[in-house]
């Protein structure tokens, strides 16, 4: 099992805690927030650890000691987006993974319980996302990536355009895709790659725009079931400075 981290973007709404580091070395209760998530894979088991660097890619370092982690580079990351950085990954972007977003913490069993899931192609999703946007003004409900859930226990949309009158959860940023949904993720990538860059994708205005959202859309709409994991808080997204300040508490375990 491999993790990937996507820690490419520019954290401008964290500035000024960014502008000399990239967001995932942004310290959150005593320690950047890469060192949460590579403490959380190590206790998972995971060992082998890709982190797509861009902004200030350089400084993002693991803790002292800690081995097995690497690093690719998106050397675009001012034009593109959180899709295009997660394939800079190339040739690391094979077998079982377990991919997250950069500017998340989460407790290390909602890892474990990803890892333990028999499911090909789980995404975590927050039941109690409602909380966590209770005085979240500097980034309202209408950013969250929510979730759709079929009939069949399946996610049937996911993404910021699923209002929350339709949503059971909030998508956190954090999957994992065994090596036959990798390969079939890679082929519809490429697919939408032939198109262009510059053409349309999901719901986004191009491919270089796109989220992984978009491909998750994608792969949905071809019949791939993907099923949702359900927690219940225990992670905390760090988007913007008031989100900082409000996670400290959040994270006691």
């Amino acid at each position: 099992m491999k993790a990937i981290v996507i820690a490419a973007g520019q954290g401008s709404r964290l500035r000024p805690y960014t502008d000399d580091r990239p967001k995932c070395m942004v310290p959150v209760g005593g320690k950047p927030i890469l060192h949460h998530q590579l403490e959380a894979f190590r206790a998972a088991g995971i060992r082998d650890i890709v982190v797509v660097r861009g902004y200030k890619g350089r400084r993002i370092r693991p803790p002292a000691g800690m081995r097995g982690v690497r690093f690719v580079d998106n050397p675009d990351f001012p034009h593109n987006n959180i899709l295009e950085s997660l394939f800079c990954a190339g040739a690391e972007l094979v077998g079982d993974c377990v991919v997250s977003y950069g500017d998340i913490v989460y407790h290390p069993a909602v890892v474990t319980g990803l890892v333990e899931a028999f499911t090909p192609a789980t995404l975590i999703v927050d039941r109690a996302w409602q909380k966590t946007y209770a005085g979240r003004t500097d980034h309202p409900v209408e950013q969250a990536e929510l979730c759709e859930i079929s009939s069949y226990g399946l996610v049937s949309r996911v993404g910021k355009q699923v209002g929350p009158e339709n949503a059971v959860g909030e998508f956190i940023g954090l999957a994992r895709f065994d090596s036959a949904v990798v390969a079939r993720l890679w082929a519809r990538y490429l697919r939408a790659q032939s198109r262009g860059a510059e053409a349309a994708f999901g719901n986004a205005p191009t491919l270089r725009k796109a989220y992984l959202t978009d491909l998750l859309n994608d792969a949905i709409e071809a019949g791939e079931p993907i099923a949702p994991l359900g927690i219940d808080g225990h992670w905390r997204e760090i988007d913007t400075v008031q989100d900082l300040e409000r996670a400290a508490d959040a994270i006691t375990w």
